[in-house]
């Protein structure tokens, strides 16, 4: 074994699941630790990495969902996708926020940048949004970490802040009349001190959020630890490479089984805790579309619940004014066969087959079911694998096709409503409103616009 085989072989040993695993309890306690020191304020991750370094039984009930990919080098943006509004929501003084990165950077894109651009097109977007309100001293700056966001990068992300505000001011999205702004301020493992906030409003100037990048930056990536372990940095970052299934959820459900597990067992440990989580259905509750009153509600497959007559509820319970679209790339089973009454099945090919079919053949008899239940004044669950692709995508379509600009069902009137790119984005806002985790693929959303947009002759000609 030559010298550069040899190193390849101690690298990959050291990004095993076992080291990764040591290294995320490593900076659970230093997480733990800034909680502590912040007991009042929320503790979210942001997916998909933060999860892993933030205990569920400690953190707020819905996660952020701020992308490095956004505060990428020429490719800054303020998406209103991920617009994470729901943030605004909490009555805080400030909110805590964990993510981590791994290659020896100290802190991720998303905390250095994407966070930073969040705050100050909140802030302005304030003002265009509550004109009415004195906000003297108002702060619109953007704030970013010196040492790690450049002077020029930092000017060139200013010129663009305007813009991103005005777009958000123009949405359909609902913000509150905060008393305070938002201003980021950033914790890591080198912090040598954590920044202390008044403990009484009349004396904080603004709302902070805490960026806390978990993991300790280190040379390379890894560094070997005494204790027989390899720390390596931002070990939560892409899980489905090593996690051999494993994923935050069942990772903390079983927390102290695999924090025990020595180096020869863990392997046996995980693949047990996976098997058994699979086994077992955590059910969530669905997401019920606000701005059209819950007609069209949102979940999962695996949210859904089977009833020995083959009818489906979910953990709301059965409810007979509730109809279930179903859209799944997996065989069919006898709970939902086509002839139990208020439930479709449709099959939803993946890979590039399926972006045909999902134009040709979902997105046609979804709208069919959909439409012939909401006149029936039944509400409507979509449900795919995941919950936030192909459910939304057919949701988008839905909400454009048969419901007006005021959220209103138009059973008799429907050709008065006319979708266009503007209107079909909206109702998009209206369910990430509801659904912070809805993420549907930029495939998806170009076959929903292109079915409302293409003129129904040409459309079937072509199908």
């Amino acid at each position: 074994m030559n010298r550069n085989e040899a190193f390849s072989h101690l690298r990959k040993e050291s990004l095993d699941i076992y080291n990764r695993l040591k290294s995320i309890e490593e900076d659970i306690q230093f997480v733990n630790q800034v909680h502590d020191a912040y007991p009042d304020f929320p503790l979210l991750p942001n997916l998909r990495c933060g999860a892993w370094y933030t205990d569920p039984s400690l953190a707020a009930p819905h996660p952020a969902y701020f992308k490095s990919t956004d505060g990428h080098f020429s490719n800054w943006g303020f998406n209103l996708r991920r617009a994470n509004l729901h943030l605004l929501n909490y009555n805080y003084r400030g909110i805590v926020l964990v993510d981590s990165t791994r290659s020896g950077k100290r802190m991720p894109d998303a905390l250095s940048k994407t966070v930073p651009i969040w705050c100050a097109v909140v802030n302005r977007t304030m003002i265009l949004r509550h004109p009415e309100t004195s906000r003297q001293n108002w702060d619109t700056l953007l704030h970013t970490p010196p040492g790690v966001v450049s002077t020029q990068e930092h000017s060139q992300i200013v010129s663009l802040l305007d813009g991103w505000a005005d777009a958000l001011n123009k949405s359909s999205y609902s913000l509150p009349d905060l008393s305070l702004p938002l201003r980021p301020i950033w914790i890591t493992p080198a912090s040598t001190s954590f920044p202390k906030f008044s403990s009484t409003d009349s004396k904080q100037t603004f709302i902070p959020i805490i960026c806390v990048s978990a993991s300790r930056q280190v040379q390379e990536g890894f560094d070997r630890r005494i204790g027989g372990f390899v720390y390596v940095q931002g070990s939560g970052d892409d899980h489905e490479l090593w996690g051999m299934g494993l994923n935050p959820d069942i990772f903390w459900k079983n927390r102290e089984r695999i924090a025990f597990a020595d180096r020869s067992e863990i392997e046996t440990v995980v693949t047990k805790c996976v098997s058994e989580a699979q086994a077992t259905n955590n059910v969530y509750p669905p997401s019920a579309v606000d701005r059209v009153r819950g007609r069209i509600l949102l979940c999962s497959t695996a949210d859904l619940i089977a009833g020995s007559s083959g009818h489906l509820s979910t953990s709301f319970g059965e409810s007979e004014d509730v109809a279930f679209l179903i859209l799944s790339s997996h065989d069919r089973n006898d709970t939902t066969a086509e002839n139990v009454p208020g439930v479709r099945y449709i099959t939803a090919l993946e890979g590039k087959k399926g972006q045909t079919q999902f134009l040709q053949t979902v997105l046609p008899r979804s709208m069919d079911f959909i439409q012939t239940h909401l006149a029936e004044g039944m509400r409507v669950c979509i449900a795919c694998d995941t919950g936030k692709d192909l459910s939304v995508g057919v949701a988008v379509a839905a909400l454009s096709k048969f419901f007006d600009d005021e959220g209103n069902f138009m059973e008799s009137d429907l050709q008065n409503i006319t979708p266009d790119k503007q209107s079909i984005r909206t109702r998009l806002e209206w369910i990430i409103a509801s659904r912070p985790e809805a993420n549907p693929a930029r495939n998806t959303l170009k076959r929903v616009n292109e079915f409302l947009l293409t003129p129904s002759p040409f459309l079937q000609k072509r199908t």
